[in-house]
């Protein structure tokens, strides 16, 4: 009975129609922009799963995970004017993925929506895959949504998030920094000069590490090298940020660097954030016009 009913999700789920012209918009996209930021790989050529299931009005509250009481809505240039939405809950097992849609009519606006489409439709056949294969074994459960960390006239940050809840619960973040006026998609790389600022972010991250254990009687607790408690050949300890590494600009024009749960700590630490100091980043940045 219950794989009839999540294979009748599905079967309605796949019916839904999609528009033609998302596959140019994609195309175009990705000929223009060869960032690996906005390709992943189930991305490229699967234009056509970027439908959602059903489609709600004005998104104005979404949760992350119960802690985040409220989520702002998006405004100014860009901004959310809808937001699709599917949820099931059957039994052991539930599912609540909003995804969000950002105004503007630039090709980078675009490409990022219909990666925020595809990236709900994969996330909703994820959970029937899952849960079929469970079917009442026990507890299988997806939340995810999109907070807002900066909001003024010129730059617009906010983050999506999945929560997988097995038993435990693992949180994965991923952001997006927009420069509002020119309606383009703010990468890390395109803040600096050089590759210069990777060492640089890195030294401080690692003393920040080792600062922070040290200060809390060790109850916070990082993998970091040479760290109390760290078992190197057990747990692959923080050497040095990625390429495409998690970042967002806050409403004072600071960069902060983040990381996903397990990443670079134990669980019990959650998502974890380290505000980089404008004076360390000043000889390397382009220009102020971000960082501040």
């Amino acid at each position: 009975m219950k794989k009839n009913k999540l294979q009748k999700l599905k079967n309605q789920y796949e019916e839904t129609p999609i528009p033609v012209e998302l596959d140019e918009v994609i195309e175009k996209s990705l000929q223009r922009n060869n960032k690996k930021r906005w390709q992943p790989k189930w991305f490229i050529g699967t234009a056509a799963a970027a439908m959602i299931l059903f489609t709600a009005g004005i998104n104005s509250s979404p949760t992350l995970a119960k802690n985040i009481a409220q989520i702002p809505i998006l405004s100014s240039v860009v901004e959310v004017l809808s937001f699709t939405k599917f949820e099931v809950k059957d039994g052991n097992h539930e599912a609540s993925i909003e995804v969000p849609k950002i105004t503007g009519d630039s090709e980078e606006i675009k490409a990022l929506n219909a990666q925020y489409e595809a990236e709900g439709r994969a996330l909703y056949d994820q959970y029937l895959d899952f849960a079929e294969e469970m079917d009442d074994k026990g507890h299988y459960g997806i939340d995810s949504g999109y907070v807002v960390f900066t909001e003024n006239e010129q730059l617009l940050s906010f983050g999506r998030y999945v929560v997988e809840m097995v038993g435990s619960s693992s949180t994965t973040m991923k952001y997006t920094t927009i420069d509002k006026q020119q309606q383009i998609a703010i990468t890390l790389q395109s803040l600096f000069k050089d590759n210069s600022y990777i060492s640089i972010i890195n030294q401080y991250i690692e003393q920040k590490m080792r600062e922070e254990i040290v200060e809390s009687n060790q109850e916070k607790m990082y993998w970091v090298r040479d760290g109390e408690g760290v078992e190197e050949d057990l747990i692959e300890v923080f050497e040095t940020i990625k390429e495409d590494q998690n970042f967002y600009i806050t409403e004072q024009g600071k960069l902060v660097i983040a990381f996903d749960k397990y990443e670079v700590a134990p669980g019990y630490m959650g998502l974890v954030e380290f505000e980089i100091p404008t004076e360390l980043l000043s000889d390397v940045l382009v220009s102020n016009e971000y960082i501040k």
